[in-house]
């Protein structure tokens, strides 16, 4: 509950203004929480409206996406590009396609990666963008079409010294190389830093792949062996999703002892008490692009179930929820509470809904917010940059020893704010204040802009 009456009445304006986006308000909310703690000891906040700035984007950018279908029709779909805060260097973060996708999403997943940028100590602000697009299904020459009519929007408002997308859901290396194309041919300069999660012939970073999963998994193992006292090794784990984060947070997980026993994707789960086979999960989304129910045909002892809410009632003692935001709600909690789950890690952007937090921080489990242990991706898209920018590649060894950095660094930050706050261990509290700090001191040094 906000009880500060600065942060209240920001927030009520907010409500006011934006009432009909959701997860937006639910992010915002979740952040003027923490800052409660330490906003009486900042009154230049409030003189400079710090607050009121941070809320509201710096730019919304809406626009029409035409493209023609392998049937010669043509269809339309809406883009979006919030550039929400460059008070720590350029506009950063991903393109998402998915039918879900509308300016409510955008906005929370923009606000969401200021602070997770900020958090990973690189000079990057935050934004967020996308269509409701949806790949599935669609022939690479029709998500080709579609990529570079979203391009030939969106180009005039990024640059590598502006704003730098990267990929999200739907947006992996197909979709990227389609836009960096379209890109390069409308500006005629190969401007590599524009957009990363790029191929590794054209300026893409080894490791950028595994990033966000593997990050995951470092930022896991610091909380486990810092406020636990264990490890990965023996566990049982769940990871929900089966896309790029869930595959590469199974893979990095079993590498460090644990037993990844349940994935799913939109339509259900699979069990598979023996451990995941992650080389059959990969071959069946990367190569195959089928659903994750192939795996049960496929592989003897294992279980695929209808509804992937069902995951949840496993017992584990690791979730990793990995797929997309509110999945997990207190219903969902309980269930892993009953079964003797220790930790929750937050691999998706704010998969848990405020009910499930609450009911995850009231029980004394583990839990990270996904602003904090999701940020590998980001980050090593910030180190993609500056091997665009001296024209080198690092081998994977190299980016791989300096993200793990960087996820140590990011749970040292938010534990000693959590510290600071007379909170220890809440990464959730720690992580909104740290990140918002560094973008605040920004702010003010940078004058009413």
């Amino acid at each position: 509950m906000i009880t500060n009456e600065y942060l209240k009445r920001v927030y009520d304006s907010v409500e006011k203004r934006d009432p009909d986006q959701p997860e937006f308000l639910q992010a915002v909310r979740e952040v003027f929480e923490s800052l409660q703690l330490v906003v009486d000891k900042h009154p230049e906040w409030e003189k400079n409206a710090i607050i009121e700035r941070f809320v509201e984007p710096e730019r919304v950018i809406t626009f029409r996406v035409p493209w023609v279908d392998d049937n010669g029709k043509v269809q339309v779909n809406r883009g979006y590009r919030v550039q929400f805060n460059s008070a720590i260097g350029p506009y950063k973060g991903g393109l998402r396609f998915h039918p879900s996708v509308n300016l409510s999403v955008i906005k929370f997943l923009g606000f969401e990666q200021i602070l997770k940028n900020s958090l990973t100590t690189l000079p990057m602000g935050g934004g967020k963008g996308g269509s409701d697009f949806d790949p599935k299904g669609k022939s690479d020459a029709e998500v080709m079409r579609f990529c570079q009519s979203f391009m030939t929007e969106l180009y005039r408002h990024i640059g590598q010294f502006t704003d730098t997308p990267a990929g999200d859901i739907g947006v992996g290396a197909r979709e990227v190389g389609y836009m960096f194309g379209q890109y390069k041919k409308i500006v005629d300069r190969f401007e590599g830093g524009v957009i990363t999660g790029k191929g590794l012939t054209f300026g893409g970073s080894l490791a950028r792949t595994q990033a966000t999963g593997y990050g995951l998994c470092y930022y896991a193992a610091e909380a486990l062996s810092h406020l636990a006292n264990t490890s990965f090794e023996g566990k049982k784990v769940i990871v929900s999703g089966a896309g790029n984060v869930a595959q590469y947070a199974a893979e990095k997980c079993t590498q460090l002892g644990g037993t990844v026993i349940a994935m799913c994707d939109s339509n259900g789960y699979i069990y598979d008490p023996d451990g995941v086979d992650l080389k059959k999960v990969m071959d069946i989304k990367q190569k195959r692009r089928a659903r994750i129910s192939v795996y049960a045909d496929e592989v003897p002892g294992s279980e695929y179930h209808e509804g992937r809410k069902g995951i949840w009632t496993l017992k584990c003692d690791i979730a990793m929820p990995c797929a997309s935001q509110n999945e997990m709600d207190a219903d969902d909690v309980q269930h892993l509470i009953d079964n003797g789950c220790m930790a929750v890690f937050e691999g998706a952007n704010m998969p848990l809904t405020p009910e499930a937090i609450e009911k995850v921080l009231g029980n004394g489990l583990l839990y990270s917010p996904g602003k904090a242990s999701n940020a590998g991706g980001v980050a090593t898209s910030g180190l993609e940059m500056s091997q665009n920018s001296i024209r080198m590649s690092w081998s994977f060894e190299e980016v791989d020893e300096k993200l793990q950095g960087i996820m140590k660094n990011i749970f040292k930050a938010c534990y000693d704010a959590s510290v600071e706050c007379g909170e220890p261990g809440n990464l959730m509290l720690g992580a909104n204040v740290a990140g918002f700090l560094k973008v605040a001191d920004a702010m003010m040094a940078q004058g009413i802009v």
